[in-house]
């Protein structure tokens, strides 16, 4: 059955989406905009409604005059997502204990199910895709219009590590990756008691557990601070 414009262009927004953070698509890679049309049947305006609308949530970034391309992850963008996670993780933890509903925790626990069956047997793709839904959730219960882009843009960045370390292949990460998941565990349970102290408790645990295993593949060079801290202020 042939699809409609409306479905393809949702099929072209969901795989740009996955291509981008299992990193198919590059960081800075270019967008061909004739091949896409070609593959999704779309003529060059749906196409770059969905490239906006990408764009918009921080997958892509727009050129004038010169395209679409994958967004980059740059000594400054990653120095920025160490510096920024550990608090925005937090914040949308304790937002998330504060107004999740019963159905969201639904969710939540099937997405960790689903993130349970992938370490047994999935790729190192589906594990990071399966870990970026869980806290995509977490956000959405956090619920919060200023919180939201900053979250987002954090998401699409740490998929793209994490698909080096959630390799299956990669024993030495086993049991880090194991952690994780219990981890999300006791998220869980901190969340559907409302305990916002808890889960914010362990937004710092999981931070730490990921950063441990994202520097021993991405470490910036450079940086004169501790990864995950704040820079402190010079006394006046």
């Amino acid at each position: 059955m042939k699809l409609d414009s409306k479905s393809r262009k949702v099929g072209l927004y969901e795989a740009l989406k996955t291509r981008i953070l299992t990193l198919e698509m590059r960081p800075g890679e270019d967008l061909d905009e004739t091949a896409l049309s070609e593959e999704f049947s779309l003529s060059r305006t749906p196409l770059r409604e969905v490239f906006r609308q990408l764009a918009g949530e921080g997958y892509v970034d727009l050129r004038e005059n010169r395209g679409a391309r994958v967004s980059e992850m740059s000594h400054t963008t990653l120095r920025d997502f160490f510096l920024t996670a550990p608090m925005i993780y937090g914040a949308v933890l304790r937002l998330a204990a504060k107004n999740a509903r019963p159905d969201q925790i639904e969710e939540l626990k099937a997405a960790q199910a689903h993130f349970r069956d992938v370490l047994r047997a999935g790729t190192g793709a589906e594990r990071a895709l399966a870990n970026n839904r869980f806290h995509d959730i977490t956000g959405d219960m956090a619920d919060n219009v200023y919180l939201t882009p900053s979250f987002q843009r954090l998401l699409i960045d740490h998929a793209r590590i994490s698909v080096t370390f959630y390799r299956p292949t990669d024993n030495s990460m086993a049991q880090n990756v194991s952690e994780a998941a219990d981890q999300h565990d006791q998220i869980i349970d901190a969340i559907e008691a409302g305990n916002e102290n808890r889960a914010a408790e362990l937004a710092e645990d999981h931070w730490a557990l990921s950063r441990d295993q994202i520097e021993v593949f991405v470490m910036p060079h450079g940086l004169d601070i501790p990864l995950g801290d704040l820079p402190r202020k010079t006394p006046a």
